[in-house]
């Protein structure tokens, strides 16, 4: 490896041996000099709002981008979330919604700077903060100098980097800004890392302005920062102390002022005015500092893709995220909306793009559910993953991305005995033969009587992943049964495990198990005139996932606050629409197309 002369804090580019990239190292389109940012030497502001690529719907980016253009912002911030390209060891996918060179593409042709944000690591309440569990299911040091960790990231770094050296500024494109890693301060301190990860940017042909991002403590900055990059703040509030902790010659930055805030389930929707929103942001802009909005369009954790955080308990995300953006999750422009495009309008030379208009939805609509199979019904359907293991094995074990497994074992146990899962990471729903036992709870109950007879019969307990935590130390924890599970002492042994898959279920034409059970699948058919938006409701039902013609739309859960899941126009046809339903507790009996959102009970969020 070619030694690498260590970039000036004033950001200058790094000198490269010009036989380690093909392209040949130019210029930076920004740098920073005397608490400025420079666009080509002439002091400018950053004026950036975060959408992700990964949830909108591609046919919607374009959409999405120029509605950010009319809010005043000059340019996108995106996260490239690796486990959304690698979700198979190997199998790196650019295609279609991970086309992420079109994305930046479309940025620049609506006018847009590219922010781009490619570290492993990338939070955003994201299944395991981006990085793939097949990674985190080996390596346990993740975001070190770990070498299995870098071995990853290089492979990972040497399919991406190429794809976006030739969307940088300095060679015609709209990326103007790469960040190194994401709120390191907040997780590690291991400078060698940084250094690696700005080091391999540098040398792959990335010339463009370097950045760090972290929270507003004096720890969190020297532990988070590196040579060569601009260290950035993320807060909700705190435009004093960011001034106070910037360092010497560094521009004022927010990579990330939150504007909102994301959901867990079974807590309030969080919303933040219009006027806290744009007080801080104005503050900000008065001190001399640029901004990314955080988010500007949220968007959908479509599939199973939410993460959750942990603090003394799971938190799991919700499938919306729409985050109180001024950018609605389904478009909708929001009063704060207007109220950043009077903010921003100043910092322009020319009139900014005109207010796109609201987008078109479906009208209220009622069908029935009509059950197909139930739970136990569905996973007699499933093939048997492997060999049968003395212990239960883990998703990582199996190969599970997230979702649903079933665990089943032959038992036979005594009168008044207790089954207790160890280790349920995180939800489970256990049957002994046809009847149902329980549900079983990470952080809440883990042990359940069987029969007070005793007996003995075919135990199932099938097994949900709610969100692979994307925050703090537990991050890359497994998911599944981790340590084993127990008749009073006694460990249970000889396990064979089921995946449901995240495709749709293969439904039979009509229900095929007669037990009184009111979990399992169902499907439901909705004619409409032509593709619309729709927010989709499903009354009665408990906990459940929803496929639209085949499309994974994420999970609705009755502990709220999230009511409604968007179902956006591109993934709807005209004439007969299908829609399933998965639910593992109760099915409801219709499904509801309503006329607006229902994120569920809201508390104000200011941040800090």
């Amino acid at each position: 490896m070619p030694d690498l002369l260590a970039s000036a804090l004033d950001g200058s580019s790094v000198a490269v041996d010009a036989s380690a990239t093909a392209t040949p190292i130019g210029a930076p389109t920004l740098s920073w000099r005397d608490g400025e940012i420079l666009r080509d030497g002439v002091a400018h502001r950053i004026l950036a709002g975060s959408i992700h690529y990964f949830r909108v719907h591609p046919d919607l980016w374009e959409d999405r981008l120029r509605r950010l253009a009319a809010m005043g912002a000059n340019t996108v911030d995106t996260y490239v979330a690796w486990n959304f390209h690698e979700r198979v060891e190997g199998d790196v996918r650019f295609d279609g919604w991970r086309d992420i060179e079109r994305f930046i593409r479309l940025a620049g042709e609506v006018g847009l700077d590219v922010f781009l944000r490619p570290s492993p690591y990338i939070c955003a309440e994201w299944s395991n903060g981006g990085i793939p569990s097949w990674l985190s299911g080996r390596v346990a040091a993740l975001r070190t100098s770990d070498d299995g960790f870098l071995a990853a990231v290089d492979a990972w770094y040497d399919r991406l980097i190429p794809r976006l050296v030739p969307l940088q500024a300095s060679h015609g494109g709209p990326i103007v800004a790469i960040q190194i890693e994401n709120e390191y301060g907040s997780f590690g301190s291991d400078a060698d890392y940084l250094a690696h990860l700005r080091d391999g940017l540098r040398r792959r042909g990335m010339v463009e302005m370097l950045t760090t991002a972290d929270g507003i403590t004096g720890d969190m900055i020297e532990h988070g920062s590196v040579a060569g990059a601009l260290a950035t703040f993320t807060f909700g509030t705190g435009v004093a102390r960011a001034v106070e902790l910037r360092r010497e010659g560094d521009a004022l930055m927010c990579s990330e002022l939150w504007g909102g805030w994301f959901d867990h389930w079974g807590e309030r929707h969080h919303v933040r005015s219009a006027a806290s929103a744009g007080g801080t942001i104005e503050e900000l802009l008065t001190a001399g500092g640029s901004v990314s909005l955080y988010m500007a369009h949220g968007g959908t954790n479509f599939g199973l893709w939410n993460g959750a955080n942990h603090d003394q308990v799971l938190q799991p995300t919700v499938t919306s995220y729409d985050s109180d953006a001024p950018i609605g999750e389904d478009g909708t422009l929001t009063e704060k909306f207007h109220a950043l495009r009077a903010l921003f309008a100043p910092f322009h030379a020319g009139e900014l793009p005109p207010v796109p208009g609201a987008p078109r939805r479906q009208g209220a609509a009622t069908t029935p559910l009509e059950p197909r199979a139930s739970l136990l019904g569905l996973i007699a359907s499933l093939p048997v993953a492997g060999d049968v293991s003395p212990r239960p094995r883990t998703f990582e074990e199996l190969g599970a991305e997230d979702g649903l497994v079933a665990y089943e074992a032959d038992v036979s146990f005594p009168a008044d005995a207790t089954l207790t899962v160890d280790g349920l990471h995180d939800r489970a729903v256990v049957f002994l033969d046809e009847r149902r036992l329980g549900v079983l709870e990470r952080d809440g109950e883990t042990s359940l009587a069987l029969p007070a007879d005793g007996g003995m019969g075919r135990l199932t307990i099938l097994v949900e992943s709610l969100g692979r935590i994307n925050y703090g130390p537990y991050t890359g924890e497994g998911k599944g049964i981790m340590r084993g599970v127990m008749i009073g002492r006694r460990l249970v042994n000889g396990w064979t495990h089921r995946v449901v898959p995240q495709e749709v279920p293969a439904l039979p034409t009509a229900a095929t198990d007669a037990t009184d059970a009111t979990d399992g699948v169902a499907i439901a058919s909705l004619d409409v005139a032509e593709p619309l938006d729709a927010w989709l409701a499903f009354p009665g039902g408990a906990k459940g996932m929803v496929w639209l013609n085949g499309f994974l739309l994420g999970r609705y859960w009755k502990v709220g606050p999230q009511e409604t899941l968007y179902a956006p126009a591109p993934l709807w046809k005209a004439g007969r629409n299908e829609i399933v339903v998965l639910d593992t507790d109760v099915l409801g009996v219709t499904v509801e197309i309503r006329e607006e959102p229902s994120f569920g009970e809201t508390e104000e969020f200011i941040g800090s």
